[in-house]
């Protein structure tokens, strides 16, 4: 099948790998650290699995690359400005607001692509801003 519109361009690229076991270590150590990093929804989906330490690291591997794809570090904006979000059909997808979606408009970006990927060890994500 033949593409009507040209593809958009790629502004920036990130990825991240986060250790399981330390995501777990960190949030036995420091309960209130699932409120600080993640959103309602993705602390609600990570504590409906078996092991919520692989969907918490996972979703913090995503806010990372999100903060590479966009040339920032930590601080630049809140970590609740990136969600991971699920389609129906499990697909993951980023909601930005705040702060981060300021400095996405800032330099263009109109869209997200996102993987996340995990074992039981670590967790990896890839955040492509078009």
């Amino acid at each position: 099948m033949a593409r009507t519109t040209e593809p958009e361009p790629v502004i920036g690229i990130g990825v991240d790998l986060v250790e399981v076991d330390r995501m777990r270590r960190a949030l036995a150590r420091t309960p209130s650290l699932a409120g600080r990093l993640f959103t309602t929804g993705e602390r609600a989906y990570a504590t409906a699995a078996r092991d919520p330490a692989e969907r918490y690291a996972a979703r913090f591997a995503a806010k990372e690359a999100v903060m590479k794809a966009l040339g920032v570090g930590l601080g630049a904006f809140d970590w609740h400005d990136v969600e991971v979000v699920r389609a129906d059909s499990g697909r993951p997808s980023l909601h930005v607001s705040g702060r981060a979606a300021e400095l996405a408009a800032d330099l263009g970006v109109r869209s997200w692509l996102l993987t996340l990927t995990h074992t039981t060890t670590q967790a990896e994500a890839i955040a492509v801003a078009l």
